[in-house]
């Protein structure tokens, strides 16, 4: 979709370079996670002069995305990644560089070569079952008897058995890699199935890194699988990723995704990327020893609930699977010295142009972590960095009051019902929301306080309990007194049997 800009009045700030030099016709390409605020465009033709100046115009014709873009006091945030014409974009001094036409501008919005491993030290003769199990492997040259004791030899860290994590260790476990580890604390859900391949319908309700060592060692029983059933954390990160020549993070939160790029550099070790929001995905390989950090792409994580997760937006479920297969390759790749390792580029996956875009990105001169001058030299609170709350950790916990569906469900058919309130984006509310609902948007909050303040109670439902626990402190912070949140969101109401209301 291709939507021009027309570019009347040129803001203040930029009106001495505009006058100084003329203006140029660019393209500003969007990633998903932008589209949603800029009306679907994935594409953006205007007139502009510098890159600051054609965010500015897209600030003004989608106010919705300039808290995305901009912090407030006006400059960039660093949870966008900038490139022009493939090559990421240096910041310094940007409203004194020109663009020319045909300039391509991308936005990309962060969305929560290695070494070789050491041979074992006397790798035992492969026996022939080893033989006909690896023999399409040990036909290629590149890998041979010598890559197939390598892999014996070798242990990757799957940090998430999730979308991602699944397809990537039922590869790895079949490629014959001797140790995989596997960090997760969930369990395994029916929403789980169309897009977590390591799990089957019996499986509901049981640990996922239980199920999922189940079904690895089934696949190949010659493989050691090492469940780290608990949240990753800043006290166990170091500990837990020491033994591994590889890690695979597949999480689905920014603090996680941050602790393990931090402990992966302070350890010297790679780390494979992947993420994936609807239907695009991300992969890169950051290892600082060699390249650029996640931090040099994503100096900080953007603001708290601005960027929703799979479970809140959605995904196709064959994307996760596509990209965790090739987090898979880039891992055989640094375990067998292969190739040419994705560091220091980023892999850009759009199925529904079924295209690869691939991006330039170059270790940052700032960068706190991996930078001349560091400023984080050990692992940091990281659910306070990202304005999270802790994995594992519940909104109770952290004194946000909510009810159960059998108390909403009551309360509303009483004779003084509770002002209920649907948060999730309009595009969740397709599945359907709960009776006697209004439908509010959590950016959209605060334009309704009014409204509130005569309601006997706020009663705030996301899709999972999350964003409403965290809008609920929001709330209380502009003088909402009473509100509550639905414990466990429209999953557990639906749980418990109760019927959702059908959108029109």
């Amino acid at each position: 979709m291709v939507r021009s800009l027309a570019c009347s009045a040129p803001r203040p700030a930029y009106s001495r370079v505009r006058a100084a030099r003329g203006v140029a016709t660019v393209e500003l390409v969007l990633t998903q996670g932008l589209r949603e605020v800029c009306q679907g465009a994935s594409v953006l033709t205007m007139d502009a002069d510098s890159v600051p100046d054609a965010l500015e115009w897209l600030a003004r014709d989608h106010p919705q995305a300039r808290g995305r873009i901009f912090r407030v006091d006006g400059r960039i945030r660093e949870s966008i990644s900038l490139f022009v014409n493939g090559t990421e974009f240096d910041r310094t001094g940007v409203a004194e560089r020109p663009l020319r036409d045909g300039d391509r501008i991308e936005l990309v919005s962060a969305i929560a070569g290695g070494r070789a491993a050491a041979a074992a030290s006397a790798p035992a003769a492969l026996s022939p079952e080893d033989i006909r199990r690896y023999s399409r492997q040990l036909l290629l040259p590149e890998v041979g008897r010598d890559g197939q004791h390598r892999l014996a030899g070798s242990k990757v860290l799957i940090v998430g058995a999730g979308g991602l994590g699944a397809p990537a260790a039922l590869y790895l476990a079949g490629a014959g890699v001797g140790t995989i580890g596997l960090v997760d604390f969930d369990r395994v859900d029916l929403s789980n199935l169309p897009r977590q391949v390591l799990y089957a319908t019996e499986d509901v309700g049981q640990s996922k890194v239980a199920a999922a060592a189940r079904r690895l060692n089934a696949v190949n029983p010659r493989v050691t699988i090492i469940p780290h059933e608990e949240p990753l954390t800043a006290a166990t990160a170091l500990e837990r990723i020491e033994p591994y020549d590889v890690v695979l993070d597949t999480s689905d939160n920014f603090a996680t995704r941050y602790l393990v790029n931090d402990a992966c550099a302070l350890l010297g070790k790679p780390d494979v990327f992947g993420s994936v929001y609807r239907f695009e995905g991300q992969l890169s390989v950051f290892d600082a020893q060699r390249g650029p950090c996640y931090r040099c792409l994503f100096p900080e994580p953007p603001p708290p609930g601005s960027t929703p997760s799979c479970a809140e937006g959605g995904v196709l479920g064959v994307v996760p699977g596509i990209v965790g297969e090739l987090q898979a390759t880039e891992a055989l790749k640094l375990l067998l010295g292969l190739g040419t390792p994705l560091i220091g580029r980023l892999l850009l996956y759009d199925a529904l142009e079924l295209r690869f875009h691939e991006l330039e990105i170059a270790r940052s001169p700032t960068c706190a972590l991996c930078g001349p001058h560091p400023t984080v030299t050990a692992l940091i609170d990281y659910p306070r960095f990202c304005g999270e709350p802790a994995p594992g950790t519940s909104a109770e916990i952290q004194g946000v009051e909510g009810l159960d569906p059998r108390s909403l469900a009551a309360a509303l058919d009483s004779s003084d019902p509770p002002f209920v309130i649907d948060i999730r984006h309009p595009s969740e509310w397709a599945i359907g929301v709960l009776p006697k609902a209004h439908r509010i948007p959590r950016e959209e909050l605060s334009h309704h306080l009014a409204e509130f303040g005569r309601a006997r109670e706020v009663i705030l439902v996301c899709a999972a309990g999350r964003r409403s626990a965290q809008a609920v402190s929001d709330l209380r912070a502009l003088g909402v007194g009473r509100v509550r949140h639905l414990e466990g969101g429209l999953d557990a109401w639906i749980m418990s049997g109760r019927p959702l209301d059908e959108v029109a």
